[in-house]
């Protein structure tokens, strides 16, 4: 079998697995995908675009409905976190905003602001459950943002904090022409 053949057979299988169940990662999907179709051999992982184009077809024919509903959800919630941190920038990204959500995913929202214990403060105040924590992005490497989980019973909602001269230096789009984020007026769209 060709190598892309292969590529193109565990993009699916992989996007099957993320589709069903929720819980996976696209590096662990497309590693659990390869080795159920005999193909361990790491050089013939696609890459996540393809995981995620699957993904979409996946859902477009075997979950329409369901997703349409469950991202619309999603999306309420999006807009309802980012109008309480409307001071810090936020932007939406992530599976929400591709429309590649399932039902495990989590909302995730980048804000931007020179005054980052002040978004910690506002969730003190907010009297909402949260874990501080850090986020570790692999480009650029040894960087280090503050992070926190909200265990919202909707969503758990996922705020990673960097500076606000960041954003103008941050790559706007996917691979493939999307925004990788948008601000509130964007979300509301969506709807």
């Amino acid at each position: 079998m060709k190598k892309e053949d292969m590529r193109r057979r565990i993009a699916h299988a992989a996007a099957r697995l993320l589709a069903e169940d929720g819980s996976l990662d696209y590096g662990s999907a497309k590693r659990k995908a390869a080795r159920q179709l005999g193909a361990p051999d790491s050089g013939q992982l696609p890459d996540n675009q393809q995981v995620e184009d699957a993904l979409r077809s996946y859902q477009a024919i075997y979950q329409a409905d369901q997703t349409r509903t469950l991202l619309a959800r999603l999306r309420e919630t999006a807009i309802e976190y980012m109008e309480r941190f409307a001071a810090f920038d936020p932007h939406l990204t992530g599976s929400v905003l591709n429309g590649t959500a399932g039902p495990h995913a989590d909302i995730n929202l980048q804000l931007f602001t020179d005054d980052q214990k002040e978004v910690e403060f506002l969730l003190m105040r907010l009297g909402t459950p949260y874990q501080a924590g850090e986020y570790r992005p692999a480009d650029p490497p040894g960087r280090v943002y503050p992070r926190f989980l909200i265990d919202d019973p909707r969503a758990p909602i996922d705020l990673v904090v960097y500076p606000a001269a960041e954003l103008r230096g941050m790559k706007r789009q996917q691979a493939d022409g999307t925004p990788r984020r948008v601000r509130l007026p964007h979300v509301r769209a969506l709807l």
